[in-house]
């Protein structure tokens, strides 16, 4: 008897010194969110979610606006300090709808380069070529040319000294015409280049919403008919809480897209759908135009970060 309670024992306490079983096999589709608020990383629903990728949005010419430069550096050193990896995307400096200056592509060389310097040396690793670029509210929407010509350079200033730094080379929204633009851009680009589109950012707000794949298998299959290697990531995607008169004010249909978003993604894993960025962390409010937060403006959870909260643990981040 002694005897068997005594291996009994030994064999518990060598079943407690095992490591824990690995969780049930997750979807490779890592997880982050974009969000433009530095509050955010200290709000413990945030530090619940276990996020370790972020994006950030920056004004083409940063560099030349001392508060700008100095707000979106605090945000980068808390983001490195918490530990997550930033994804650095480029933008316009005017979100007036067709009003904002194309800059030319000596413009964009310099004041991009001293902003890849800059960020670099806070440890930023991934750059996005322009932000939405097919959109209206960007200059480069009726120039996929030039939008082509910025990611030779961004191509060369980022992985030239940093092989293993990522550059994110086109990133468009699922509307109409974006199978046209897309082409453009490739079309411009020479062979070496299109070999070297590995990654298009999609902001497929439209299918998440609407509740189709349309877009998302064009944009898909577009970029695969020039590079059959490029891979994607939802680089701005989640459920609309409001926008305009289209998408009244309501949480609980936002919440329901967010289940969308990740089908979307399972869906295209293996056509080559690598991540996705949840935007956004703090909503608008339903007076505003636009809003996609997972949190209201006060910072009280929202239904949707539910829905992403119960989603999580099948996908990695």
């Amino acid at each position: 008897m002694r005897r068997a309670v005594s291996l009994a024992v030994l064999v518990v306490a060598l079943l407690a010194a095992l490591p824990s079983a690995a969780p049930a096999g997750r979807i490779p589709i890592r997880v982050g969110i974009g969000d433009q608020s530095l509050t955010m990383f200290d709000q413990p629903a945030f530090q619940r979610a276990k996020f370790k990728r972020v994006r950030y949005i920056v004004p083409w010419n940063i560099m030349d606006n001392p508060g700008q430069l100095t707000a979106a550096t605090l945000w980068v050193q808390k983001a490195r300090a918490n530990g997550f990896s930033v994804l650095l995307h480029v933008s316009t400096d005017n979100y007036t709808i067709k009003k904002a200056r194309l800059p030319s592509v000596d413009a964009y060389k310099s004041k991009v380069g001293r902003l890849v310097r800059q960020f670099r040396s806070l440890g930023v690793t991934e750059f996005g070529v322009w932000n939405e670029a097919n959109h209206a509210s960007q200059p480069t929407y009726r120039s996929p040319t030039r939008a082509a010509d910025y990611f030779r350079e961004m191509y060369r200033m980022v992985k030239q000294p940093c092989s293993s730094c990522g550059v994110v080379a086109l990133d468009v929204l699922d509307q109409t015409g974006v199978e046209q633009y897309m082409k453009t851009f490739f079309q411009h680009l020479s062979s070496t280049y299109r070999r070297r589109v590995t990654l298009v950012g999609i902001h497929n707000y439209g299918d998440v919403n609407r509740q189709r794949t349309t877009f998302t298998h064009n944009i898909i299959h577009e970029a695969h008919h020039y590079n059959s290697k490029t891979r994607f990531w939802f680089t701005e995607t989640g459920g609309i809480v409001k926008f305009g008169s289209s998408f009244p004010c309501n949480t609980t249909r936002a919440a329901h897209r967010i289940n969308n978003m990740f089908s979307l993604a399972k869906r295209y894993r293996s056509a080559g759908v690598q991540r996705l960025y949840v935007y956004n962390w703090t909503g608008a409010g339903c007076d505003a135009r636009f809003d996609a937060g997972l949190t209201a403006p006060d910072g009280q959870t929202r239904a949707g970060y539910t829905t992403l909260r119960n989603q999580l643990p099948n996908y990695e981040r």
